[in-house]
């Protein structure tokens, strides 16, 4: 049996609302919220009485998904959002957009803060990581061809 896709990327918050309009001003669309909760979902997630609320977000082109999670029980107990690029384990999440000076413009508005610089590579690309909703690493690249 192959591979058919990778279905999302998961990501934990403490503010579901926020990240949630923060993601649609970037482009994603909300395709749904629930409440997770019971037996069955400690025992998929290890954590054992479990209570989350989820939002799930979509790429335009419907190809990719973003799930959101806020964690009302467990309590959430170890936080990487400050952790710099060259931490181990899950980086970032990067977007293809159409015009990156037009994306930061709106996403500024949203808290948004550039990690590091835009930056030309070898004309193919403009491309930056940014410091969204909650300090999460997000990259964005522009093509230019």
């Amino acid at each position: 049996m192959a591979l058919k896709r990778m279905d999302n990327v998961g990501i934990v918050v403490a503010d579901l609302g926020g990240a949630i309009d923060f993601f649609l001003e970037l482009g994603l669309e909300l395709e749904g919220r629930a409440t997770i909760e019971g037996e069955w979902a400690g025992r998929v997630t290890g954590l054992g009485d479990q209570h989350v609320e989820i939002a799930m977000m979509r790429t335009p082109d419907g190809h990719s998904r973003l799930e959101l999670s806020r964690f009302l029980r467990p309590e959430v107990i170890a936080d990487h959002r400050k952790a710099p690029v060259n931490a181990l384990g899950y980086l970032r999440v990067m977007f293809a957009v159409d015009d990156l000076d037009e994306t930061l413009t709106r996403l500024f508005k949203r808290g948004a803060e550039l990690a590091g610089e835009v930056v030309d590579y070898e004309g193919v690309y403009r491309l930056c990581y940014i410091r969204g909703p909650e300090g999460l690493l997000i990259g964005l690249a522009q093509e230019l061809r």
